[in-house]
């Protein structure tokens, strides 16, 4: 049996990341068995040498000395694992969880590389970077200093500069000491001279690092290139090639649509969409045909499938570059939430909301992420990796929305405590449409009169909807209940009217599919009365007993009476639902129509409106035949036992007091409950900024409460002391302004400011009110991502990979920016990689 060979150089460095402590002395003897012999050897280190003094650099006298500077030579166990092929897409970010290059296998290093210099350094900018007492002063990281030096990045996870350039590059055998900008870090905020002696001369290890870095990056004066034989007029067609494949692709990705084909062969009659794409214009066009498919060479036709992914992987990294420009390092707040796709893989899907260039609360999807479980601290790291691949930092988070699961809102161990223990300043907002949704759930499942009539709609939906001949029947009932107004008069006729309507299933996670519902059901009651008599008399026993037994409860005063009283409550209800998924809708407008709709319902609910209610429903019962209790007589329950009420109930009771107005006060309770953050002091002051009614809400106390007790981080002393008199200025200006009168929410007030270049006078004050429209009101943007995905990753492409769904929904879902990405952006991008002809 072969022995291993081991190295004492990396059992040691094992050892001594074992203690994982630094010491100031000359290190201990560490004792080392080996796997060869029985022999034990001990090795004594040379005495530690400081990072910074092979460059030059002053030793650092808060740190302990490190450990030794050698070469790194892996053990057999790292080489096995190195060989395991690298996931470019999983590769960290922050320069503080890095593996270093010589740890992977060789063959992937310059994958790795390019992959990293796709990315780019990682510069935080905006990243609110800690103090760290130096001397007895306070000192941090200055951000300035990234535009000075290109080659610096700043490790979040470790609180250090690192040097881009020499951990890609640098010869670790030829300049073995100096690695303070590699390994642990440079943290001497006060010695700024460091980074010139860190670059050093035309000699230096920094020097020849950027030198590689030149020649790695420059293509043509690589070796492939100095071979190649490639001609002028051989890479004019290769460029046209390139853009017509590319031009294929793009319309695709647009659409949502597949790529390939079940058989894409010669013979095939169907070689799917993009191959059947580039034959329809190689037909179509001389131009297309004469360097495409059949007239382009065999071995650099790019169409094939990892063509085809690169450049789809090009498309959506362009397309969220443009993202990331319009958030231009700006505060912002996250929308997040969990789901499995059709391939049963859970993803997270991720959207930024916050403030564009024009003023307007935009909200845009960054990406999906497959997460192995839905624990709050995974869910932080894909999070975190997710923000960091794009120089985004959770120090830059100032709204979190999310559902109402445990995992996320926990106060405890949820994603909102964890952000929060990072960004004090990131408020959770439980999602309203969510919010909304459980408060009909719950007046579902506590009034027994609402489960009844539930029950009886899936009863009536079961007995019409389990056959085609049944529907058919449905839609010939309709039609001729139709033609029958129309002789009588009693519906117009014109474009759009009279549509023909169905019986949809409503959803149990979705309401608002119940509001459709029973408008259908009463807008279509002669034409279902109908075709319940219809089965009750030509279908067979058990069919037909069924529709009777249905008929019945249909035709009774109870089922239409409830009927009326769920299709007012979602009436009032629905408008708010469609109101709070506005992508742009802002929390301060979203707080008054939650009060709007509560207003409305103890309207409903006063003597008036239970007066007009009622007569509502008796003049449907009247023009349908159906008979009206007497409200003064007793009750006689349809459907259901008598021994579940009292005897002796009066109609009057049972219907008004025991249906009308106890649904009306569970579903204010459950308002009043659910929506408990418009009771908050944050959401108080944010109220301050409302521009209703000439801005009668304006409060400056609160708004500057808002910003020196909910934000204060944000503002610097000086622009809180310009904030009093900012403030008293801009209210005396808008009032008077005729332009910001009938203004309805805080998004039109921030447009208006942008417009009128009032967002520069005030400037203090805008920043206050980005801050107020960066809180989230509802997820709806992240459901609408997860619809999006059920189209793009289909039954037909279920095992479609993580990365390649995450580009085709960025392409798909931001067509805005999409459609602004140049072509030769990304061609550019794509020929970044190894690329046999250079351009």
């Amino acid at each position: 049996m072969k022995k291993k060979h081991v190295s004492i150089v990396a059992l040691w460095e094992k050892a001594a990341k074992a203690k994982k402590t630094a010491s100031t002395s000359t290190p201990n003897a560490v004792e080392i068995e080996s796997n060869e012999s029985n022999v034990q050897l001990a090795l004594v280190p040379l005495p530690a040498q400081n990072d910074g003094e092979k460059n030059g650099e002053a030793p650092q006298p808060d740190r302990g000395s490190p450990t030794p500077i050698v070469e790194e030579t892996a053990s057999d166990e790292e080489v096995e694992m190195s060989e395991i092929r690298v996931d470019l897409e999983a590769l960290e970010h922050d320069p503080g969880k890095r593996i270093p290059i010589s740890r992977y296998d060789v063959n992937d290093r310059d994958s790795v590389r390019r992959r990293y210099i796709e990315l780019g350094p990682c510069q935080p900018k905006n990243h609110d970077f800690k103090y760290r007492d130096i001397g007895g002063h306070p000192r941090r990281f200055c951000p300035v200093w990234f535009k000075e030096n290109k080659w610096l990045e700043y490790s979040v996870e470790k609180g250090a500069a690192f040097c881009f350039i020499c951990y890609l590059f640098k010869d670790r055998i030829k300049c073995p000491g100096g690695d303070t900008f590699v390994n642990g870090g440079w943290r001497n905020w006060n010695l700024k001279s460091r980074l010139k002696k860190h670059i050093g001369g035309v000699t230096s290890a920094h020097a020849e690092a950027q030198e590689k870095y030149d020649r790695f990056t420059t293509p043509r004066t690589s070796i492939r290139e100095s071979f190649a034989s490639n001609t002028t007029e051989y890479k004019a067609l290769y460029v046209l090639r390139l853009t017509w494949t590319l031009k294929c692709l793009r319309f695709l990705l647009r659409q949502g649509l597949a790529f390939r084909g079940h058989d894409e062969s010669e013979q095939s009659l169907n070689k799917g969409n993009f191959l059947e794409l580039l034959n329809w214009l190689a037909g179509n066009f001389d131009e297309v045909d004469k360097v495409v498919l059949r007239n382009a060479p065999q071995n650099c036709k790019m169409t094939c499938h990892e063509i085809q992914h690169e450049l789809i992987k090009c498309c959506a990294q362009e397309t969220t570059k443009l993202v990331i420009e319009e958030l231009g390092g700006q505060h912002f707040a996250i929308l997040a939430d969990e789901s499995a796709d059709v391939y049963q893989n859970e993803q997270l899907a991720v959207c930024l909301r916050y403030v564009d260039k024009k003023g307007r609360a935009v909200v845009r999807f960054l990406g999906i992420a497959h997460v192995e479980d839905t624990s709050a601290l995974t869910l932080k790291a894909a999070v975190e990796h997710m923000l960091m691949k794009y120089n985004l930092t959770l120090a830059m988070v100032r709204g979190q929305g999310y559902d109402g699961a445990s995992n996320m809102k926990g106060n405890a161990n949820g994603l909102k405590k964890l952000i929060m223990d990072e960004s004090p300043y990131a408020y959770y907002v439980h999602c309203f449409a969510h919010q909304l949704q459980l408060t009909m759930v719950a007046v579902a499942k506590e009034s027994g009169d609402c489960t009844w009539f539930f029950g009886q709609l899936g009863i009536l939906l079961n007995v019409l909807s389990n056959s085609c001949k049944k529907m058919r029947m449905l839609r010939m009932a309709q039609a001729e209940e139709l033609i029958d107004a129309l002789e009588l008069e009693e519906v117009e006729t014109g474009r759009g009217l009279n549509q023909e309507m169905g019986l949809g299933r409503p959803c149990d996670t979705r309401w608002g599919s119940h509001y459709k519902t029973v408008m259908h059901v009463i807008s279509m009651y002669p034409a279902i009365r109908r075709v319940l008599v219809k089965i009750g008399k030509e279908y067979t026993t058990a069919e037909a007993q069924a529709a009777m037994t249905m008929l019945t409860s249909f035709r009774s005063f109870e089922f239409v009476f409830m009927a009326h009283l769920m299709q007012e409550i979602f009436g009032y209800t629905e408008d708010l639902s469609r109101a709070l998924q506005k992508k742009d809708q802002d929390i301060v407008n979203a707080m008054e129509l939650v009060d709007l709709t509560k207003f409305h319902l103890q309207c409903l609910r006063e003597e008036e409106g239970w007066n007009g209610f009622l007569e509502r429903v008796t003049s449907f019962c009247v023009k349908y035949n159906i008979k009206v209790v007497d409200m003064e007589g007793p009750y006689y329950p349809v459907g259901r036992p008598k021994r579940g009420f009292y005897n002796g109930a009066m109609n009057y009771h049972r219907f008004h007091v025991d249906m009308f107005v106890s649904v009306i006060d569970r579903q204010l309770r459950e308002l009043n409950d659910r929506f408990d953050e418009v009771n908050t002091e944050l959401l108080s002051c944010m109220a301050a900024f409302s521009p209703l009614n000439s801005f009668a809400a304006y409060d400056q106390v609160k708004l500057v409460t808002l910003a020196t007790k909910f934000y204060p981080k944000d503002f610097t002393t000086e622009e809180l002391s310009k904030l009093p008199w900012q403030l008293t200025m801009y209210i005396s200006h808008v009032r008077r302004d005729e332009r910001f009168k009938n203004l309805k929410n805080l998004c039109e007030l921030s447009v208006k400011l942008v417009e009128t270049e009032k967002d520069d006078q005030y400037h203090v004050v805008y920043k206050l009110l980005k801050l107020v429209l960066i809180l989230p009101v509802a997820t709806a943007s992240v459901e609408r991502v997860f619809s999006t995905m059920n189209f793009v990753k289909n039954k037909q492409r279920n095992k479609m990979g993580d990365q390649y769904l995450n580009n085709c929904l960025v392409t798909f879902i931001e067509r805005e920016f999409f459609s602004q990405v140049k072509d030769q952006d990304i061609i550019n991008l794509f020929q970044q990689g190894d690329r046999r002809v250079i351009l």
